[in-house]
Protein backbone atom coordinates (compact mmCIF):
# COMPACT_ATOMS: atom_id res chain seq x y z
CA UNK A 1 0.00 0.00 0.00
CA UNK A 2 1.17 3.44 -0.74
CA UNK A 3 1.95 6.32 2.20
CA UNK A 4 -0.44 8.59 3.21
CA UNK A 5 -0.63 11.87 0.53
CA UNK A 6 -1.49 15.19 1.22
CA UNK A 7 -5.34 15.20 3.12
CA UNK A 8 -7.09 16.85 -0.15
CA UNK A 9 -5.30 15.05 -2.15
CA UNK A 10 -8.44 12.31 -3.76
CA UNK A 11 -8.31 9.72 -6.07
CA UNK A 12 -11.12 7.91 -7.89
CA UNK A 13 -13.31 8.87 -4.68
CA UNK A 14 -10.68 8.03 -2.48
CA UNK A 15 -9.35 10.83 0.46
CA UNK A 16 -5.32 9.75 1.54
CA UNK A 17 -4.73 10.74 4.73
CA UNK A 18 -1.57 11.24 7.07
CA UNK A 19 -1.85 10.14 10.64
CA UNK A 20 -4.40 12.20 12.54
CA UNK A 21 -2.91 12.14 15.73
CA UNK A 22 0.86 13.51 14.45
CA UNK A 23 0.32 14.15 11.27
CA UNK A 24 3.33 11.31 10.35
CA UNK A 25 3.51 9.42 6.96
CA UNK A 26 5.35 6.58 7.45
CA UNK A 27 2.44 3.93 8.64
CA UNK A 28 2.58 0.06 8.76
CA UNK A 29 -0.67 -2.18 7.60
CA UNK A 30 -1.12 -4.31 11.08
CA UNK A 31 -4.75 -5.63 10.09
CA UNK A 32 -6.73 -6.00 6.83
CA UNK A 33 -10.63 -6.58 7.21
CA UNK A 34 -13.38 -5.87 4.56
CA UNK A 35 -10.77 -5.45 1.75
CA UNK A 36 -9.57 -2.30 3.77
CA UNK A 37 -5.56 -1.56 5.10
CA UNK A 38 -5.64 -0.58 9.13
CA UNK A 39 -2.23 1.11 9.28
CA UNK A 40 0.29 1.97 12.85
CA UNK A 41 1.74 5.48 12.65
CA UNK A 42 5.74 4.40 12.60
CA UNK A 43 5.52 7.63 14.46
CA UNK A 44 3.51 8.17 17.20
CA UNK A 45 1.49 4.29 16.96
CA UNK A 46 -1.90 5.57 16.64
CA UNK A 47 -4.10 2.86 14.29
CA UNK A 48 -6.28 4.21 11.24
CA UNK A 49 -7.19 3.67 7.91
CA UNK A 50 -5.08 6.02 5.70
CA UNK A 51 -7.38 5.67 2.06
CA UNK A 52 -11.00 7.13 2.93
CA UNK A 53 -13.99 6.24 1.01
CA UNK A 54 -15.14 10.31 0.49
CA UNK A 55 -18.62 8.83 1.64
CA UNK A 56 -17.23 8.59 4.66
CA UNK A 57 -15.92 12.03 4.82
CA UNK A 58 -18.40 14.17 3.41
CA UNK A 59 -20.86 12.18 5.60
CA UNK A 60 -23.13 10.61 2.61
CA UNK A 61 -22.71 7.28 4.49
CA UNK A 62 -24.39 8.21 7.22
CA UNK A 63 -27.56 9.96 5.51
CA UNK A 64 -27.71 6.66 3.49
CA UNK A 65 -27.95 4.26 6.85
CA UNK A 66 -30.42 6.68 8.38
CA UNK A 67 -33.52 4.46 7.41
CA UNK A 68 -32.13 1.09 7.77
CA UNK A 69 -30.12 2.07 10.88
CA UNK A 70 -30.73 4.81 12.84
CA UNK A 71 -34.36 4.76 11.92
CA UNK A 72 -35.12 1.29 13.27
CA UNK A 73 -37.30 0.34 16.27
CA UNK A 74 -34.19 -1.62 18.14
CA UNK A 75 -32.04 1.66 17.95
CA UNK A 76 -34.61 4.08 18.91
CA UNK A 77 -35.77 2.01 21.82
CA UNK A 78 -32.43 1.89 22.71
CA UNK A 79 -31.66 5.46 22.58
CA UNK A 80 -34.24 6.70 24.26
CA UNK A 81 -33.97 4.11 26.81
CA UNK A 82 -33.22 5.75 30.47
CA UNK A 83 -30.12 3.41 31.53
CA UNK A 84 -28.88 4.45 27.57
CA UNK A 85 -26.37 7.44 28.78
CA UNK A 86 -25.88 6.77 32.49
CA UNK A 87 -22.15 6.69 32.54
CA UNK A 88 -22.52 10.06 29.84
CA UNK A 89 -24.95 12.12 31.46
CA UNK A 90 -23.22 11.40 35.23
CA UNK A 91 -19.48 12.48 33.86
CA UNK A 92 -20.93 16.10 32.13
CA UNK A 93 -23.00 16.78 35.03
CA UNK A 94 -20.00 16.35 37.59
CA UNK A 95 -18.27 19.23 34.93
CA UNK A 96 -20.86 21.07 33.89
CA UNK A 97 -23.60 21.05 36.18
CA UNK A 98 -25.57 23.54 33.99
CA UNK A 99 -25.37 25.85 30.93
CA UNK A 100 -25.66 25.55 26.96
CA UNK A 101 -24.41 22.08 25.88
CA UNK A 102 -23.99 21.30 22.12
CA UNK A 103 -23.77 17.81 20.86
CA UNK A 104 -22.00 17.02 17.91
CA UNK A 105 -22.88 13.49 16.21
CA UNK A 106 -26.27 14.18 18.08
CA UNK A 107 -28.41 10.85 15.91
CA UNK A 108 -31.64 10.96 17.53
CA UNK A 109 -30.95 12.94 20.46
CA UNK A 110 -31.45 10.40 23.17
CA UNK A 111 -28.29 11.72 25.03
CA UNK A 112 -29.88 15.42 25.03
CA UNK A 113 -33.39 14.45 25.98
CA UNK A 114 -32.42 13.05 29.05
CA UNK A 115 -29.66 15.68 29.60
CA UNK A 116 -32.87 18.69 29.23
CA UNK A 117 -34.54 16.26 31.50
CA UNK A 118 -32.19 16.69 34.43
CA UNK A 119 -31.72 20.10 35.40
CA UNK A 120 -31.17 23.50 34.00
CA UNK A 121 -29.87 23.11 30.62
CA UNK A 122 -29.88 24.69 27.20
CA UNK A 123 -29.45 21.86 24.47
CA UNK A 124 -28.66 21.65 20.97
CA UNK A 125 -27.48 19.19 18.70
CA UNK A 126 -25.99 19.07 15.20
CA UNK A 127 -25.49 15.93 12.76
CA UNK A 128 -24.98 14.82 9.44
CA UNK A 129 -28.01 12.73 8.92
CA UNK A 130 -31.00 15.26 8.33
CA UNK A 131 -33.24 12.00 8.93
CA UNK A 132 -31.51 11.73 12.32
CA UNK A 133 -32.14 15.49 13.06
CA UNK A 134 -35.36 14.86 11.93
CA UNK A 135 -36.06 12.50 14.90
CA UNK A 136 -34.77 14.34 17.43
CA UNK A 137 -36.28 17.44 16.40
CA UNK A 138 -39.55 15.32 17.06
CA UNK A 139 -38.81 14.36 20.76
CA UNK A 140 -38.32 18.71 21.59
CA UNK A 141 -34.20 18.70 20.94
CA UNK A 142 -33.05 22.00 19.16
CA UNK A 143 -30.88 21.03 16.47
CA UNK A 144 -28.47 22.80 14.14
CA UNK A 145 -28.80 22.27 10.52
CA UNK A 146 -25.46 23.41 9.18
CA UNK A 147 -22.76 21.06 9.29
CA UNK A 148 -20.65 21.55 12.67
CA UNK A 149 -17.58 22.94 10.63
CA UNK A 150 -19.66 25.32 9.00
CA UNK A 151 -21.67 27.09 12.17
CA UNK A 152 -21.19 30.72 12.65
CA UNK A 153 -18.08 31.04 15.29
CA UNK A 154 -20.17 34.34 16.74
CA UNK A 155 -21.86 31.68 18.71
CA UNK A 156 -19.29 30.45 20.78
CA UNK A 157 -20.89 30.72 23.88
CA UNK A 158 -21.50 27.29 24.52
CA UNK A 159 -20.33 26.13 28.22
CA UNK A 160 -19.80 21.89 27.17
CA UNK A 161 -19.31 20.45 23.65
CA UNK A 162 -19.72 16.77 23.27
CA UNK A 163 -18.16 14.48 21.04
CA UNK A 164 -19.79 10.95 22.21
CA UNK A 165 -18.15 8.28 19.51
CA UNK A 166 -17.82 11.00 16.52
CA UNK A 167 -14.22 11.61 16.31
CA UNK A 168 -13.54 8.10 15.66
CA UNK A 169 -16.14 8.57 12.12
CA UNK A 170 -13.70 11.68 10.93
CA UNK A 171 -11.75 12.08 8.06
CA UNK A 172 -10.18 15.22 9.88
CA UNK A 173 -10.63 15.24 13.39
CA UNK A 174 -8.60 17.79 14.80
CA UNK A 175 -10.46 19.84 12.34
CA UNK A 176 -13.44 19.26 14.42
CA UNK A 177 -11.29 19.68 17.51
CA UNK A 178 -10.18 23.49 16.77
CA UNK A 179 -13.53 24.17 15.75
CA UNK A 180 -14.80 23.08 18.89
CA UNK A 181 -12.38 25.50 20.44
CA UNK A 182 -14.24 28.64 18.23
CA UNK A 183 -17.36 27.79 19.65
CA UNK A 184 -16.92 27.38 23.77
CA UNK A 185 -16.55 29.84 26.49
CA UNK A 186 -13.41 30.44 27.97
CA UNK A 187 -12.86 27.76 30.78
CA UNK A 188 -15.85 25.51 29.38
CA UNK A 189 -15.52 21.78 28.95
CA UNK A 190 -15.48 19.53 25.90
CA UNK A 191 -15.52 15.62 26.79
CA UNK A 192 -13.85 13.36 24.08
CA UNK A 193 -15.18 9.66 23.83
CA UNK A 194 -13.45 7.42 21.24
CA UNK A 195 -13.06 3.44 20.64
CA UNK A 196 -10.14 2.62 22.85
CA UNK A 197 -6.59 1.39 21.41
CA UNK A 198 -5.53 -0.44 23.78
CA UNK A 199 -8.76 -1.97 25.71
CA UNK A 200 -9.11 -5.68 26.61
CA UNK A 201 -11.58 -6.18 23.58
CA UNK A 202 -9.01 -4.74 21.17
CA UNK A 203 -5.75 -6.58 22.51
CA UNK A 204 -7.41 -9.92 23.41
CA UNK A 205 -8.76 -10.50 20.07
CA UNK A 206 -7.34 -7.64 17.71
CA UNK A 207 -9.29 -6.86 14.43
CA UNK A 208 -12.06 -10.06 15.29
CA UNK A 209 -13.57 -7.42 17.43
CA UNK A 210 -16.60 -5.58 15.75
CA UNK A 211 -16.02 -1.83 16.41
CA UNK A 212 -13.12 -2.95 14.30
CA UNK A 213 -14.86 -1.51 11.12
CA UNK A 214 -14.57 0.80 8.40
CA UNK A 215 -16.40 3.13 9.05
CA UNK A 216 -14.02 3.72 12.12
CA UNK A 217 -11.22 5.32 10.38
CA UNK A 218 -9.35 6.71 13.56
CA UNK A 219 -8.00 4.28 16.72
CA UNK A 220 -6.52 6.50 19.31
CA UNK A 221 -4.45 5.58 22.32
CA UNK A 222 -4.59 7.93 25.83
CA UNK A 223 -1.30 9.03 24.05
CA UNK A 224 -2.05 9.48 20.63
CA UNK A 225 -5.30 11.79 21.55
CA UNK A 226 -3.32 13.76 24.20
CA UNK A 227 -0.63 14.19 21.24
CA UNK A 228 -3.88 15.64 19.06
CA UNK A 229 -4.96 17.81 21.59
CA UNK A 230 -1.49 19.16 21.65
CA UNK A 231 -1.21 19.94 18.49
CA UNK A 232 -4.39 21.48 18.28
CA UNK A 233 -3.53 23.40 20.86
CA UNK A 234 -5.64 25.81 23.25
CA UNK A 235 -7.30 22.91 25.51
CA UNK A 236 -6.13 21.83 29.46
CA UNK A 237 -6.70 18.22 29.42
CA UNK A 238 -8.74 17.72 32.74
CA UNK A 239 -9.40 14.26 32.91
CA UNK A 240 -8.20 11.09 31.07
CA UNK A 241 -10.45 7.89 31.86
CA UNK A 242 -12.38 4.86 30.22
CA UNK A 243 -15.60 3.96 30.31
CA UNK A 244 -18.10 0.72 28.98
CA UNK A 245 -17.05 -2.80 28.74
CA UNK A 246 -19.36 -5.67 26.98
CA UNK A 247 -17.86 -8.70 27.33
CA UNK A 248 -20.79 -10.62 25.82
CA UNK A 249 -19.61 -8.91 22.42
CA UNK A 250 -15.95 -9.67 23.22
CA UNK A 251 -16.83 -13.38 23.56
CA UNK A 252 -19.26 -13.79 20.55
CA UNK A 253 -16.47 -12.09 18.53
CA UNK A 254 -13.80 -14.65 19.69
CA UNK A 255 -16.35 -17.24 18.81
CA UNK A 256 -16.44 -16.61 15.29
CA UNK A 257 -15.20 -13.89 13.18
CA UNK A 258 -16.59 -11.73 10.80
CA UNK A 259 -15.62 -8.87 8.74
CA UNK A 260 -18.63 -6.87 9.80
CA UNK A 261 -21.78 -7.58 12.03
CA UNK A 262 -25.11 -6.08 10.61
CA UNK A 263 -26.67 -3.08 12.25
CA UNK A 264 -29.86 -5.11 13.22
CA UNK A 265 -27.64 -7.51 15.00
CA UNK A 266 -26.07 -4.41 16.54
CA UNK A 267 -29.22 -2.85 17.53
CA UNK A 268 -30.76 -5.79 18.94
CA UNK A 269 -27.65 -6.46 21.33
CA UNK A 270 -27.71 -2.76 22.94
CA UNK A 271 -31.14 -3.14 23.42
CA UNK A 272 -30.93 -6.45 25.09
CA UNK A 273 -27.86 -5.17 27.13
CA UNK A 274 -30.06 -1.98 28.32
CA UNK A 275 -32.64 -4.36 29.55
CA UNK A 276 -30.22 -6.36 31.45
CA UNK A 277 -28.69 -3.50 32.69
CA UNK A 278 -33.23 -2.50 34.22
CA UNK A 279 -33.34 -6.02 35.64
CA UNK A 280 -33.16 -7.10 39.08
CA UNK A 281 -32.73 -10.57 38.69
CA UNK A 282 -29.57 -9.51 37.09
CA UNK A 283 -28.48 -7.94 40.04
CA UNK A 284 -25.59 -10.10 41.67
CA UNK A 285 -24.02 -10.05 38.00
CA UNK A 286 -24.17 -6.43 37.71
CA UNK A 287 -22.14 -5.78 41.12
CA UNK A 288 -19.53 -8.26 39.81
CA UNK A 289 -19.87 -6.28 36.29
CA UNK A 290 -19.13 -2.86 37.77
CA UNK A 291 -16.21 -4.32 39.90
CA UNK A 292 -14.70 -5.13 36.51
CA UNK A 293 -15.76 -2.13 34.72
CA UNK A 294 -14.23 -0.21 37.52
CA UNK A 295 -10.46 -2.17 37.59
CA UNK A 296 -10.68 -1.75 33.51
CA UNK A 297 -11.86 1.81 33.92
CA UNK A 298 -8.62 2.99 35.59
CA UNK A 299 -6.35 0.58 33.76
CA UNK A 300 -7.07 2.50 31.08
CA UNK A 301 -8.65 -0.77 29.22
CA UNK A 302 -12.30 -0.63 29.23
CA UNK A 303 -14.02 -0.39 25.59
CA UNK A 304 -13.81 3.63 24.97
CA UNK A 305 -11.87 6.20 26.00
CA UNK A 306 -12.91 9.36 27.76
CA UNK A 307 -11.12 12.80 27.84
CA UNK A 308 -12.39 16.02 29.40
CA UNK A 309 -10.54 19.43 28.30
CA UNK A 310 -11.06 22.68 29.65
CA UNK A 311 -10.99 25.84 26.79
CA UNK A 312 -7.44 27.72 28.01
Amino acid sequence: MKQSKSMNDTNQGILHRACPSCLGTKLEVIWRKSDVDFAACQRCGMVYIPEVLESYATGQFYEDRTESFYLSDDKLKSDYDPVRFQREWALLRQWVPSGKVLDVGCSTGGFLKGLHEMGDYETMGCDVSQGALNQAQKIGVTVLRAPFLSLPVTEANYDAITFWAVLEHLADPAAFLAKAGSMISSGGICILLVPNLHSLAIRSIGPRYRYIMTEHLNYFSAAALGQMVARVGGWKIERVTSMHFNPVVIIQDALKFREEVPDAERAKLLKRTNRWKRSGLMRPLKAAYRNVESVLSRMLAADNLVMVLRKN
